[in-house]
């Protein structure tokens, strides 16, 4: 019968988590349980608590999630799996091997950059500096804010005009006429500034006067008339307001320097590789597979 994916993931074994076997002779555990407490033994190889610790790490949030009992059995049970399976290789292949180079290597640079990572304090002083240097030489763009009635063809919108140029209320006739998704809210677009709308649109807010209304606009959603309610040239943002944003920016920085400082303190020699061809990355056959 094939294995299943357990709900631990995509472990190459079958993982059962009903675990009869597990329910028989057990004991309330002691007091003492240290990580180096043996769960299990499998050909002579203790399975301990600190082993399982490692591999809940390992779990999804998901799968974090489950009950503590069913984590602690399954993870059991895997685990005496992996080592009685393991355990049955005489020799393990050259692709496996290198594997576990690469999954090591991993491993404890994981934890490596994990450490750095929590070690690293950013000052308000440096937040300062930062913001500083960020909004020194602000310059304020100019944002829009806007109504408008959309309808599909120029003369719906030519009539709609000559109705606002004789008195119309706008908002009333954006709820009655506009076929867009800001109709029932009057035709409100609030605040945007240039780069956010299509062109034509911009283009005619921009050459308005603030309190105007346009004459018709096409653009590829129909014609518009376009009414100018207000504009405004924004301050810097507080610090405050920003505060979150540059310190992960700083701490992000911080974190990059500190490896490129470990990767440049390493020896490393590169030779020349311009003469392999990148596709012998898919010839499995090089390490045995």
């Amino acid at each position: 019968m094939a294995c299943k994916n357990t709900l631990f993931g995509a472990a190459a074994l079958c993982l059962s988590l009903s675990l009869p076997a597990l329910a028989q002779d057990t004991t309330e555990a002691p007091a003492d349980v240290t990580r180096d407490t043996v769960v299990a033994t499998v050909n002579g190889f203790d399975i301990t608590v600190g082993h399982m610790i490692a591999m809940r790490l390992s779990l999804s949030e998901q799968n974090q999630q489950l009950p503590d009992d069913v984590i602690f059995e399954g993870l059991l049970e895997r685990l005496i799996q992996q080592r009685a399976v393991s355990a049955s290789v005489d020799e393990v292949d050259e692709g496996t091997k290198l594997a576990i180079e690469n999954e090591e290597s991993a491993l404890i640079a994981s934890k490596k950059v994990t450490d750095l990572a929590e070690a690293i304090v950013v000052s308000e002083d440096e937040l300062q500096a930062a913001y500083d240097a960020e909004y020194a030489d602000y310059t304020p763009i100019k944002e829009f804010n806007a109504s408008h009635i959309l309808v599909a063809t120029e003369e719906e919108a030519q009539a709609l005009a000559e109705e606002l140029e004789g008195g119309a209320d706008f908002a009333e006739l954006a709820k009655e006429k506009s076929t867009g998704p800001s109709g029932p809210n009057g035709g409100e677009l609030g605040w945007f500034s240039p780069g956010m709308m299509v062109k034509p649109f911009e283009d005619a807010v921009m050459a308005m006067e603030t309190g105007a209304i346009s004459e018709p606009v096409q653009t590829q959603f129909g014609w518009h008339v376009i009414k100018l309610n207000e504009t405004r040239l924004p301050e810097a943002p507080a610090l405050e307001e920003v505060k979150d944003e540059l310190e992960a920016k700083l701490w992000d920085e911080k974190l990059r320097a500190e490896v490129a400082a470990l990767v440049d303190g390493a020896e490393i020699e590169r030779p020349d590789v311009s003469g392999i061809d990148p596709a012998i990355l898919k010839d499995t056959s090089l390490i045995g597979y």
